[in-house]
């Protein structure tokens, strides 16, 4: 009855506690000290420092303010009347901030799978990991694809896409905690790995049955998803261009698209090869097969976006088609 502190009127951070206080009969408060400690020892990986927050308390009300914090850390605030006078006590646990960069990610050349060490949840609990891979040919450095993924906190491996020889990968990797997502680290690998086979469909061919007065040519597609592997939709982008930034940003899953150079034409269910008419013109929910144009060159590419249970987003593998109409 002595000292009154509101539960609601606390504010924790990640790296402080305040409180408000009132003393009711304040020639009583005299004297009041206020103590903030680690409710626990620290040990490796994530040691706290002892905090030194003790303070003396005067008047009839006032603020206590505990910093600098660990994250996710609990910490015990008492304030006490001497001599042996306890008036208040209370548990507090820090909030989450985004996990530290993660220190080490290397190839298992003999799995050819990405490894990478479990992150300490000193700052937050980790419930992910997201990763960004980006496969390139060796020998034009073009785009063979790319994958945006997020898996289980627990996952520490995930196997590389299978490519040619000599194929190289830039690999980010980043931890998630409830605050949001940590630094990230990033390295490329090349690797010469002959066991793991290129993705079916994955290259370039020429369209056929080029037909400028119908605006139409055939293009072989086979399914981009590997064995084993839970498939999507195939997506068909079209780009009136070879621009090389314009077809990297298709590949790496962030197009443009319904602008004057770039266009959704189809959406596709390939359970097995198809010839498929370009610019056939029907339309669908967001699509358009638009008739090709003569004199102009083109670009398709077929896009694969998955969903598997350890996978949030996917990103693409592209096959690229070129066809001139004027030609």
């Amino acid at each position: 009855e002595v000292l009154q502190v509101d539960p609601d009127t606390f504010e924790i951070s990640s790296t402080s506690i305040k409180l408000h206080w009132t003393c009711t009969f304040p020639d009583a408060c005299q004297g009041m000290r206020a103590m903030c400690r680690l409710a626990a020892p620290s040990s490796p990986p994530c040691e706290a420092q002892e905090v030194n927050g003790e303070q003396v308390l005067h008047g009839q009300e006032g603020t206590f303010t505990c910093s600098p914090l660990q994250p996710f850390t609990e910490y015990n605030v008492t304030i006490d009347l001497p001599p042996n006078t306890t008036l208040f006590s209370w548990l507090f646990m820090t909030e989450e901030t985004v996990p530290d960069k993660p220190e080490k990610l290397w190839l298992d050349p003999d799995r050819g799978s990405l490894r990478w060490n479990l992150l300490p949840s000193c700052n937050g609990e980790i419930i992910g990991y997201q990763l960004s891979i980006t496969a390139r040919n060796a020998g034009d450095s073009s785009v063979l694809e790319t994958e945006r993924l997020q898996l289980n906190g627990s996952v520490t491996e995930h196997r590389l896409p299978g490519h040619g020889p000599g194929s190289s990968y830039a690999v980010m990797i980043r931890g998630l905690t409830a605050a949001g997502a940590g630094p990230a680290l990033m390295r490329e690998f090349h690797t010469s790995l002959s066991d793991t086979p290129r993705p079916q469909g994955t290259g370039c061919r020429s369209a056929r049955d080029i037909a400028p007065s119908q605006g139409t040519a055939v293009l072989p597609l086979r399914p981009i998803a590997r064995p084993s592997e839970a498939a999507g939709e195939h997506q068909l982008i079209v780009a009136t261009t070879h621009n090389a930034s314009v077809i990297e940003s298709i590949c790496s899953g962030q197009p443009q698209l319904f602008n004057a150079s770039v266009y959704l034409a189809a959406v596709l269910n390939l359970s097995g090869p198809t010839d498929f008419v370009l610019g056939d013109g029907s339309r669908g929910q967001g699509q358009h097969n638009a008739a090709l144009r003569p004199g102009y060159d083109y670009t398709a590419l077929l896009r694969l976006v998955r969903l598997s249970p350890q996978v949030a987003t996917a990103g693409a593998a592209a096959l690229c088609g070129c066809c001139r109409p004027g030609l």
